[in-house]
């Protein structure tokens, strides 16, 4: 369900892990659209070993969230297994250090998605970039093995750059040959053209107490950040820049915050979350190096050691 983008690109690029240069500039604030054409689909970390195991084999998160541990085949035949928890539209996958080939294996690499609600969308998102900074955007289709090796057409993507430092974001829509395949275990439309993201994910989170990402606060290099902001932008989330470095981009219900930091400090940092429903005390669950605060009331938040 997640894409590694150097896993995703292995057949048409090599050494995708670079210096993260580009054109792109994060500075200025505002919105670059009237309508929201991308929201927050999923993020992914490289955690500590200990943290990341101590994630696979925690009774609680199986409480708490709609919870798996699962293998997927991507282009290519590439194969990645992550830890994840799943909400009503969004969610998160976790790796341990070592869990992806490389430099994507390394300790505070990551990436994110960002969706389209609506067929067609994403070719809209692609006209945009040009004007942003980003003259020639990477288009190219993930597909997913069901384990017969027949690959099926999973979503349509495009990137910024072909290189980054430790943090990769990626536009998305989700194809109709996904859909119609039975095995994905998707729902039916509720609209012409919904190629959305309540859709695609099962309904099994109303059985646990997450619900979905509202915030995620994740550090990143210069580079990786001036190659994000634009496909955001485009997107049309508001951007704004924060002191210290960094920016918030808000739109479609989740808050992105990148903090830009040397690569030495990169990694994810914190997670907002809501909750199915209220709950009238805190519970604070430490997992690994991090800790867990669920309530009171009907919020989570997952905090992240920023150090191996």
């Amino acid at each position: 369900m997640i894409m590694v983008i150097a896993m995703a690109l292995a057949a048409a690029l090599t050494g995708a892990v670079g210096s993260g240069a580009s054109t792109a500039r994060a500075e200025g604030n505002g919105p670059s659209s009237d309508r929201q054409l991308m929201f927050f689909n999923h993020a992914y970390g490289v955690l500590d070993r200990e943290t990341a195991d101590a994630i696979e084999h925690s009774d609680y998160l199986r409480e708490f969230a709609n919870f798996q541990v699962r293998t997927t085949t991507g282009a290519g035949g590439q194969t990645w297994t992550g830890r994840y928890l799943m909400g009503r539209e969004t969610y998160l996958e976790l790796f341990g250090v070592g869990d992806l080939p490389g430099p994507d294996g390394a300790f505070g690499a990551g990436g994110m998605g960002v969706s389209t609600e609506r067929a067609g969308d994403l070719a809209v998102v692609t006209e945009r970039l040009p004007d942003l900074g980003i003259a020639d955007p990477i288009e190219f289709l993930q597909t997913r093995d069901f384990g017969d090796g027949v690959p099926v057409p999973w979503f349509d993507a495009i990137l910024t750059t072909e290189r980054y430092d430790a943090f990769g974001a990626w536009a998305m829509e989700y194809r109709p040959e996904y859909f119609a395949d039975p095995r994905g275990n998707t729902e039916p439309p509720n609209y012409p053209g919904d190629v959305g993201r309540e859709r695609y994910l099962s309904d099994d989170y109303g059985d646990h107490l997450m619900r979905d990402v509202t915030s995620i606060r994740i550090a990143v290099t210069e580079g990786d950040l001036a190659d994000t902001v634009p496909l955001l932008r485009a997107g049309g989330f508001t951007v704004r820049s924060v002191a210290g470095g960094g920016v918030v981009a808000k739109g479609g219900g989740t808050t992105i915050r990148l903090d830009a930091v040397p690569r030495e400090q990169a990694g994810l940092r914190q997670i907002g979350l809501s909750l199915n429903r209220s709950v009238k005390y805190r519970h604070e669950e430490r997992i690994g190096r991090s800790t867990l605060v669920v309530g009171s009331g009907a919020r989570a938040v997952w905090t992240f050691s920023g150090s191996e």
